[in-house]
């Protein structure tokens, strides 16, 4: 069976299942949901905990070996199985189809994986798991979404603040879950319970934020400026390579130059989005640039990117690239 995050507390309420399966991109939100399966383990018997880490040279014959050394005078067992690359290979993968097919009644199989792609989730041993028990797929919050993110947390230790305090923290935050999680209770420890005011937010909060390639691409297909600019200022202070940050920006300037190319062909956006690879997460921002840019703009901002290649490989008059690089978001914008 397939649970979202969100269901996962009222679904451990009930029976557990032989296997569980939890994954996500966020770390933060891995951890929490491994640690509440964990205490609902303890809950319902299972009084003897397994840890098995599947990193290079893994003996997968260890996963057999845990159901096997079972305690006489023990309880039930949780075998904690962690899989930090994401890929058990093929070893990996046989032996999960055969602990699925035959789930020992004495012990309970918690897998803990990093963000899969689209790919990865079609995975037989996927499947497997899924099948033999639960896979929950923790997807972060969006930007959007963070600010309601934020006031739940603030909610669990009885503390609250209005919109502008709970963007303040989103902005300087940003991508960071497990800084916000650390920002939030250092908010607990510094005030009471009840209304935090703006000002207080902003005396105890750092600027932890994350700033990445693909928060960049994200803002550039969505015409967020401010989140544009001050991820290009976020990307230049921690010293990201300008040709990376060009390759970023280009990447998504050629998928949309390539379907606008084929719209005014008549052929279809699905098929479009499919060729330009695009799909996932990227899908609906990607539309909504797709609707907004003009092919002539999507033209114009590739030459402009071809531009700005040649000024950082030195071929062309010198100036600032990355005043360079907020002017070609600003086009797309």
């Amino acid at each position: 069976m397939q649970l979202r995050g969100e269901q996962l507390a009222a679904h451990l309420e009930g029976e557990l299942k032989p296997v569980y399966v939890i994954y996500g991109d966020e770390p933060l939100m891995v951890i929490e949901a491994a640690d509440a399966l964990r205490a609902a383990a303890r809950r319902g018997g299972f009084d003897e905990r397994e840890v098995l880490t599947a990193i290079a040279g893994f003996n997968w014959l260890e996963l057999h070996h845990a159901t096997g050394n079972m305690s006489l005078f023990g309880g039930r067992k949780l075998i904690d199985l962690r899989i930090p690359t994401g890929k058990p290979g093929r070893e990996g993968a046989a032996a999960l189809h055969d602990y699925c097919a035959r789930p020992s009644p004495d012990a309970l199989l918690l897998v803990t994986l990093p963000g899969l792609d689209w790919t990865e989730e079609k995975a037989v041993w996927l499947k497997d798991l899924a099948d033999a028990g639960a896979a929950v797929k923790l997807i972060p919050p969006t930007l959007a979404e963070l600010p309601e993110w934020i006031a739940g947390r603030l909610r669990r230790q009885q503390q609250s603040a209005d919109s502008d305090a709970l963007r303040f923290i989103a902005e300087h935050v940003e991508g960071n879950l497990l800084a916000a999680h650390q920002e939030i209770l250092k908010l607990a420890l510094l005030h009471p319970p009840g209304e935090l005011t703006l000002q207080a937010v902003q005396d105890a909060v750092l600027n932890v934020a994350r700033y990445d390639l693909d928060g960049l691409r994200e803002a550039l297909l969505l015409g967020d400026v401010v989140r544009l600019t001050r991820t290009l200022d976020g990307l230049q202070q921690e010293g990201e390579a300008p040709p990376l940050v060009l390759w970023a920006m280009s990447e998504e300037l050629r998928a949309l130059a390539q379907v606008k190319a084929g719209l005014k062909k008549k052929q279809s956006l699905d098929a479009l989005l499919k060729d330009a690879r695009v799909w996932g997460a990227r899908t609906t921002p990607f539309k909504r640039a797709v609707q907004r840019v003009e092919g002539a703009r999507s033209n114009a901002a590739l030459a402009h990117a071809a531009r700005i290649d040649r000024m950082i490989k030195g071929a062309s008059a010198p100036g600032d690239v990355w005043n360079e690089f907020l002017r070609l978001g600003l086009r797309i914008c």
